[in-house]
């Protein structure tokens, strides 16, 4: 009986959290289409959101390209369609491994970092105290982050592209001998609009989704710093989880009414 009664306390506690996130959220959005927003702190959160995950963003997507070349370039080689690589890895990067892997990336690093700021602020008060001086926090802390990973994620993504497709011209031209020229044109070839914007479109979702569960883990933060830490890896749990289901499902829709 203590193991059911532990089971349906996780259940209330899963559902009351999940009904609170969505009020969250609708809290936010009406800041949002109020067009209450702080501009200057949305664009110097881009800044650091963006800067911060640059580097690994180009380090893993270059990578990623580089090896989808490399085993694309043998898989096909024995078809006799080595040419084919560069569509693979544009294709590839464009429709998948961009959008799902850099915001990963983006959930891991900026999101932590919002969540424990945040949950920080929470722990000490100071959430309270700005709340005391007659500041919503939502609209000072929260629309700003929030906003901004909405508006950052897609530019990383692109950027994560192009790094990729780089990292798998380089393996391609130098490794594989394709010549640089035929590369390239077959990689233009290769990505049409809907290409682009079914990957592309992914993003904004992803972003949406990153922000608000970052956010709200740090908003509810409780347990000083013990529970940032808790909060913190709960909120890069769950992101991760919902961009994957996410994925699932906007693939699904676009590959039915787009292909």
């Amino acid at each position: 009986m203590k193991a059911l009664r532990q089971i349906f306390q996780e259940i209330r506690d899963f559902v009351y959290g999940a009904g609170n996130a969505v009020f969250f959220l609708g809290e936010v959005l009406k800041f949002i289409l109020r067009g209450r927003i702080r501009w200057s702190d949305v664009f110097g959160q881009m800044y650091e959101q963006g800067v911060q995950s640059l580097f690994i963003i180009a380090l893993t997507s270059f990578a990623s390209g580089a090896v989808l070349a490399l085993q694309g370039a043998v898989m096909l080689n024995r078809f006799g369609a080595k040419e084919y690589v560069a569509q693979l890895v544009a294709l590839s990067l464009v429709r998948e491994l961009s959008p799902v892997f850099s915001s990963f990336i983006f959930s891991g690093k900026a999101g932590a970092r919002m969540t424990a700021e945040l949950g920080t602020m929470n722990v000490n008060d100071q959430i309270v105290a700005t709340r005391t001086m007659g500041v919503d926090p939502i609209q000072f802390l929260i629309v700003p982050r929030m906003l901004a990973c909405f508006l950052v994620l897609p530019i990383l993504i692109v950027f994560s592209e192009l790094v990729g497709m780089w990292g798998g011209f380089c393996v391609g031209v130098y490794d594989a001998g394709i010549p640089a020229a035929f590369y390239y044109n077959q990689t233009l070839d290769a990505i049409g609009y809907v290409d682009f914007f079914s990957g592309f479109i992914k993003t904004v979702f992803f972003g949406l989704i990153i922000g608000w569960i970052c956010c709200y883990q740090g908003y509810v933060t409780r347990g000083g710093s013990l529970g940032v830490g808790k909060y913190t890896t709960k909120a890069v749990a769950f992101s991760y989880i919902l961009v994957v289901i996410s994925n699932t499902v906007l693939t699904k829709i676009i590959l039915t009414f787009w292909k």
